[in-house]
């Protein structure tokens, strides 16, 4: 069955330059934190060589930007993980050797226009599968086995993380304030979570 929307038929994908900017409508997918990094961030996180912006703008209507993602290049650091989160990462590697780190890639920022949200649209699991199928891809230029994301710890970001496949790095919430010297009593604000691209 056909989807009410395809985001690569009815969208062009563009690296975000300030030109784009400039003759796109504002970016609003009603977080205000990531509608800022948008506009006003993510051309100058590139120039520093921390990540790059893309995003989705509509063939119908190319002053709209359906969706955006800044992208950066990680790792999954084993030798400073506990036993049970360095087991579970080191048990998917096949290799002879496992190894310290593991490479992976960063979705630093990801958002969807706020007219495009909803079960309707299905825009954000369309920018996972995607990102999922980018880094598999012949063309990646670099070995790359996790997509890792610094999500944020409510349930409408977790649950579209863990639909879309993700699974937590640490089990428990308290096993990674303790990775990260974070105290009991103060609030997780992100969960690493993990996606294994075989």
């Amino acid at each position: 069955m056909k989807e009410a929307f395809l985001l690569d038929e009815e969208c062009q994908l563009s690296r975000v330059t300030q030109e784009v900017l400039d003759y796109c409508d504002p970016f609003r997918c009603g977080d205000e934190d990531l509608d800022d990094f948008f506009a006003n961030s993510a051309i100058a996180y590139e120039n520093e060589l921390m990540g790059k912006t893309y995003c989705w703008v509509l063939h119908k209507d190319v002053r709209k930007i359906v969706g955006m993602i800044t992208l950066a290049n990680a790792s999954i650091h084993t030798t400073h993980l506990q036993n049970h989160p360095r087991r579970k990462i080191n048990d998917l590697i096949t290799y002879i050797k496992h190894g310290r780190t593991y490479p992976g890639v960063l979705i630093g920022r990801l958002g969807v226009n706020i007219d495009f949200q909803g079960a309707q649209y299905k825009v954000g699991a369309q920018i996972m599968d995607f990102i999922k199928a980018w880094f598999r891809s012949y063309d990646n230029k670099t070995g790359c086995r996790f997509i890792l994301v610094d999500a944020v710890n409510n349930e409408h970001a977790i649950r579209y993380y863990e639909r879309n496949g993700f699974r937590p790095l640490f089990p428990r919430i308290n096993d990674e304030k303790a990775f990260y010297h974070i105290p009991e009593n103060e609030s997780l604000r992100t969960r690493m979570y993990y996606y294994d691209l075989l």
